[in-house]
């Protein structure tokens, strides 16, 4: 593998490793706020906005960690044909 690919990859795989904690943030305030709005019905609204953007954390914590696994792979692949 060439320095610059491997350099690129190890770059990609911190900003995938950041964006799966930035979502697992996001993840753990949602839950808490749609706990906090209850059966508030003022609140239905805001708790239904929460639900989605939680819905759609998740699956994009699922597809951040697809990526982070597969650079992680091509990086251990990569030293194993180098050793």
């Amino acid at each position: 593998m060439h320095p610059y690919q491997r350099e690129l990859l190890e770059s990609a795989l911190v900003a995938r490793e950041r964006e799966i904690i930035e979502y697992k943030v996001n993840i753990d305030n949602f839950r808490l706020a749609i706990d906090r709005a209850g059966d508030d019905p003022d609140l239905q609204e805001f708790k239904a906005q929460l639900q989605n953007l939680l819905a759609s954390s998740l699956l994009e914590q699922k597809k951040a960690q697809i990526m982070h696994d597969v650079i992680k792979h091509q990086l251990e692949e990569s030293a194993c044909t180098v050793a």
